[in-house]
């Protein structure tokens, strides 16, 4: 019977949990009840950023009754909503900001922007703001506007929200992770629809981003080490010339293959993303690819192992195959830093180094043993050749033609 009743109170508490509604949707905007108790018939859950919008539409004078809430939020932070005419995302969007001045106060204002190095600068404008104010309370920040629509300007607008830090009373620019480029959408106040377009592409870039970072760490992280240690380290073993030679040259070229396509996508991601510069990266990465390409053609002017300009082929060969590997590594950590995954795929690519590392150190100190060794038993071959001949010949002869000279 006790344990029935157990089954039974499971069954019922399960019962009650499914109907219990979630998390999420107790921070459904629909829910919220402002502090000044004003009400607004429609609200929007945004996407990314923790952050929600309720408004008010007032059709015969074109009027919009504006709160926009921002949670997670701390004094240090500056927070922004915005409307473009112009549907883009951040060139032409007309911004009511919210930060806390110098003396800790919130304060409210507009500011447009006109280019992608803004510091959200206060002015007026393309249309009126009656109204504009803003609250700080328990990490949300809360800006309450009215603003006036254009006659005969239609009702849909690309909608831009963020939030980053201050430096001082200034704000910086946001961070560049997959929320914040995502936040952007269409709105449209009359008829209340919102579409989420900034999370569809920030998804699409997304996977460039994650698909650029893979091929680049595969092939110039992982394959141009490898192969440079193939030729370094087989080529001592007499057995496997010239096995060496083919496996360091096909590594090499798969590498330099699937690297042509991380460099693709790269450039991709940069002449979709206008106004966002990593330029370091950028920079490092044109240099390493460049040097690349003159590597894999240099083998078409590859002397015979005997020819006199050789040798100073080898140390071109040499310098830019360590120079575009070392390149590649810096580049690398640009790049995880740029994409900021979760620290797994760093610690993994640390982990890849390192191994290789050790591994380079424990063939480096063979390979020395064996050079080594094959010049001791060289000079061992040839050393008891030379001492007789010169106890049999110069010895010898010098005695007895010591001997004769003294006869003599």
């Amino acid at each position: 019977m006790d344990k029935f009743f157990k089954i039974v109170m499971f069954a019922f508490f399960l019962i009650i949990s499914l109907f219990t509604p979630s998390s999420y949707g107790q921070r459904s905007c629909s829910n919220y009840t402002f502090t000044n108790n004003n009400i607004y018939t429609t609200c929007n859950d945004l996407p990314v950023l923790n952050s929600f919008l309720h408004w008010n539409y007032h059709q015969t004078n074109r009027t919009i009754d504006i709160a926009y809430r921002h949670t997670s939020i701390t004094p240090s932070n500056w927070v922004v909503w915005s409307i473009n005419p112009n549907r883009r995302a951040m060139v032409g969007a007309q911004c009511l900001v919210a930060l806390h001045n110098s003396s800790g106060l919130v304060h409210a204002y507009t500011s447009p922007i006109s280019n992608y190095d803004t510091t959200l600068q206060e002015g007026p404008l393309s249309f009126r703001v009656p109204r504009i104010a803003a609250e700080f309370s328990g990490g949300q920040m809360t800006i309450y506007a009215t603003i006036e629509l254009p006659t005969g300007s239609s009702t849909s607008f690309t909608q831009v929200w963020q939030h980053g830090d201050l430096s001082g009373n200034t704000p910086v620019i946001h961070p560049r992770d997959a929320g914040h480029l995502a936040s952007f959408g269409t709105i449209d106040f009359a008829s209340g629809l919102t579409v989420d377009t900034g999370a569809a592409t920030g998804g699409s870039r997304n996977r460039k981003r994650n698909v650029h970072g893979v091929l680049n760490v595969v092939s110039w992280g992982i394959l141009m080490p490898i192969g440079a240690m193939l030729a370094r380290y087989l080529k001592v073993f007499k057995s496997a010339n010239p096995a060496w030679f083919y496996l360091h040259v096909a590594c090499q070229v798969s590498a330099y293959i699937v690297g042509v396509a991380g460099w693709g996508t790269g450039l991709k991601l940069g002449s979709d993303s206008p106004g966002i510069e990593q330029t370091t990266h950028r920079n490092i990465g044109i240099t390493m690819f460049s040097l690349a390409t003159l590597q894999v053609f240099a083998l078409l002017l590859r002397p015979k192992p005997d020819h006199k300009y050789r040798m100073y082929w080898n140390m071109y060969h040499y310098a830019i195959g360590y120079s575009v590997i070392i390149l590649s590594i810096i580049n690398i950590f640009e790049g995880l830093d740029i994409l900021d995954p979760e620290k797994k795929w760093k610690n993994a690519y640390i982990g890849v180094l390192i191994f290789l590392g050790a591994t380079a150190l424990v063939l480096e100190a063979f390979t020395w043993f064996v050079v080594l060794k094959r010049k001791g038993n060289s000079a061992s071959d040839k050393y008891p050749h030379s001492v007789a001949n010169g106890t049999n010949g110069g010895v010898a002869n010098g005695i007895n033609g010591g001997s004769n000279g003294y006869d003599v």
